[in-house]
């Protein structure tokens, strides 16, 4: 029974560990990639996955469903605002 215990303990402790990796880092944006619009003025912004085959889906939030659309249309424009903004956000730590 106490070396039941003791995995029980252990793979708690394995778990944690794993899941305060995978926690996303902090959104380095506090405005729409797409209208410069601070998130949060047109009422409660939207979380859009990326996703793209090959990498990481990402989170990008945007100030109201029509810069949605635009996003759609050309994403790597917008994403490169995201990436100057998250290589920002490294470099001060």
């Amino acid at each position: 029974m106490k070396s039941f215990l003791m995995f029980a303990v252990l793979l708690l402790g394995l778990t944690s560990a794993v899941r305060a990796e995978e926690k996303p880092a902090a959104y380095p944006l506090t405005t729409c990639v797409v209208s410069d619009e601070g998130l949060g003025d047109m009422g409660k912004p939207v979380d859009h996955v990326y996703k793209q085959e090959g990498k990481p889906d990402r989170l990008v939030k945007l100030c109201c469903r029509s810069c949605l659309g635009k996003f759609k249309k050309a994403p790597a424009k917008y994403l490169e605002k995201l990436d100057a903004a998250e290589a920002a956000a490294k470099a001060k730590k």
